[in-house]
């Protein structure tokens, strides 16, 4: 019979689909070594084999996943390594022998289900040795490829490798697999997956499991542009995996698998199949649609296809909320929080939730307000969004931090998910409860506007390296609309919008005219303002707070004829509710002028804003 190679070279070729989820529905239990089955019920992986040989495979895939040292031991068969995979090898050659096919065997070697150094405890050595033991009893038993699958570790799938060439004489297959940011579990992209595979001089490369066939047809372009002469396996999952009465269901059709697979070779695979949750049917499909059209020029399919990888493509690093309501030119409502002075968030998930309930677009999560003491606000602002799911706009000062935390704490940030941040200079320490803690910083708002927006945002740090992937950071910068000296503060935000921000977060005003002057002045000296402006709305809660403002606060003027009505209301709740409605005043008259609201709740008090936003909703 021909060898492997010399069918590959002759056209692509149709491999099995799933083993675990065929063993599953036969009654095995996710919790059961599927490998221990090739000696305690070798017939039902017999039953397998011949489905898919029957659906027309070309190649099929040892039951041999976990059949290594470490993943053996937990059913006891640790220290039989070589019988398990003999067995198994053994299983596939009697079922191809029946068949009266020339079906090819793939000896399948997993991951070892144990973390390599420098992530584990597990050395490079051990590995390469446990990978020896398992692909030795493969190739003595029979197989006619080596098949290292479903790796999510470079360091893992060097050390099979590197095992696979020591054992030598068979062809050998290395395949990776994606979460849904088109990433490997540990980060990599495909482009350096995809070098870092060519470069182990497999016979064939390529993506296993992972998502659907749309993802995976989107990852094997992206491996060919590295990798342009190697030859590519594909061997997708069905879709996403979903909880359905107990069982995991599978959403793609085999009708949608057909549709892929010419699909597949049209993009360079030399060997397609399936992952977890495909089953003879779909490798039928597939075989049907090889058969009658391997290799069409054009097809509806692959306007559809270049449809779904443009729409993937773009799911990683897709607006935030708050980008495309500015974007939309939607009036859009932020509120600001701050983080609880010690660990325990309930009090600040309530608000939120609150918030959340009265119509908030999004929450402001200030960073040590007043230089005073509080949790990290980084890790408030994570809490709210996987809690409540309301998107946050992350405070990020620059005083107090060098560049390295700068940079450190950007990208702790972007991990969490939390991809608004509001870049301020941020209050200095001598206010606060730590006057002498260091105060100093290595950038200004508008450099680090420039940093995240024209390094971070492209795939690199200050210094210019590689940081894996850009970043999706949506930046706001601070607007003083009563600043003392006008003109500086106008030339500063000129100065941020050309660094790249995005949006503007004012000081509290009570008077929009001052909006409006503001806008006015800076469009006569720079041109249109076409930075959307979020207006600072501090609502007043009696006539001190409303005289404490005034007098102390910089950049805060409050008219003498709303100073005087909070006066004559006196206090309690009675002085609160007219705080209330000229909050509610200031916010009907800046609609039609600015694109959103910027709400201070004073003393944290988050029902007050919650009215606010009521009130306001019932005007609209």
């Amino acid at each position: 019979m021909p060898t492997f190679l010399d069918r590959l070279a002759h056209g692509p070729l149709l491999a099995d689909g799933a083993m675990g989820t065929m063993l599953h529905a036969r009654g095995v239990a996710l919790d059961h070594s599927f490998d221990a089955l090739n000696l305690a019920r070798p017939a039902v992986v017999a039953d397998v084999h011949r489905a898919y040989i029957e659906a027309g495979a070309d190649l099929i895939v040892t039951n041999t996943f976990g059949a290594n040292r470490y993943k053996l031991a937990p059913a006891g068969l640790g220290e039989r390594v070589a019988e398990v995979n003999a067995a198994a090898v053994a299983l596939a050659r009697q079922v191809v022998a029946g068949s009266g096919r020339p079906v090819l065997i793939a000896g399948d070697v997993g991951p070892l289900g144990v973390r390599l150094a420098p992530f584990g405890r597990v050395k490079p050595e051990q590995a390469v040795a446990a990978f020896h033991e398992q692909i030795s009893a493969l190739a003595a038993a029979g197989v006619d490829v080596i098949l290292i699958e479903t790796m999510s570790d470079l360091y893992e799938v060097k050390a099979a490798a590197e095992a696979a060439r020591a054992v030598g004489g068979l062809p050998v297959i290395t395949t990776m697999t994606f979460t849904r940011d088109d990433r490997t579990l540990l980060g990599d992209g495909p482009a350096q997956v995809g070098r870092e595979l060519a470069r182990l001089g497999a016979d064939v490369i390529g993506v296993n499991c992972s998502g659907g066939p749309a993802q995976v047809l989107r990852l094997l372009r992206a491996l060919r542009q590295v990798a342009p002469r190697a030859c590519f396996l594909v061997k997708p999952n069905a879709g996403w995996p979903e909880h359905v009465g107990g069982r995991i269901m599978y959403p793609a059709t085999p009708e949608y698998f057909g549709e892929y697979a010419t699909a597949f070779v049209e993009a360079g695979a030399g060997l397609v199949g399936g992952c977890c949750g495909t089953t003879p049917a779909h490798i039928a499909a597939m075989r049907r649609a090889l058969d009658t059209a391997p290799r069409p020029a054009a097809s509806a399919l692959a306007e559809v296809v270049e449809a779904e990888r443009r729409e993937d493509a773009a799911a990683p690093d897709q607006p935030t909320r708050l980008a495309q309501q500015l974007a939309a030119g939607r009036f859009v409502v932020g509120v600001e929080m701050d983080p609880p002075h010690g660990f325990n968030p309930h009090k600040l998930l309530a608000g939120a939730h609150l918030l959340a309930e009265a119509g908030a677009d999004v929450i402001n999560v200030a960073d040590a307000p007043m230089a005073r003491m509080r949790m990290s606000a980084w890790a408030a602002a994570h809490l709210i969004q996987r809690e409540v799911g309301l998107e946050t706009v992350l405070h990020f000062p620059t005083r107090g931090r060098n560049l390295l935390r700068v940079q450190g704490d950007l990208l702790a940030a972007h991990a969490l998910a939390v991809r608004n941040v509001f870049v301020v200079m941020g209050d200095p320490a001598a206010i606060g409860d730590y006057p002498t803690a260091n105060d100093n910083f290595d950038v200004v708002p508008s450099g680090l506007i420039k940093l995240i927006k024209q390094r971070f945002n492209a795939g690199l740090d200050a210094a210019g390296a590689a940081i894996g992937q850009p970043t999706s950071f949506l930046v706001g910068c601070a607007v003083n609309l009563a600043a003392a000296d006008p003109a500086k503060e106008l030339r500063t935000l000129h100065k941020k919008i050309a660094a790249g921000a995005d949006f503007g977060l004012t000081q509290p005003v009570y008077d929009a005219a001052l909006a409006r002057a503001f806008i006015t002045r800076y469009t006569a000296e720079y041109g249109p303002l076409r930075l959307p402006l979020l207006v600072g709305v501090l609502p007043l809660f009696n006539a001190r707070h409303a005289a404490f403002l005034h007098n102390e606060v910089p950049g805060i003027v409050i008219p003498e004829a709303l100073r005087a009505r909070l006066a004559a209301a006196g206090e309690g709740p009675a002085a609160a509710a007219e705080g209330v409605a000229l909050a509610v005043e200031l916010l009907t008259e800046l609609r039609g002028l600015v694109q959103g609201v910027y709400l201070m709740p004073p003393f944290g008090r988050y029902d007050l804003a919650a009215e606010i936003l009521d009130r306001v909703r019932v005007k609209a």
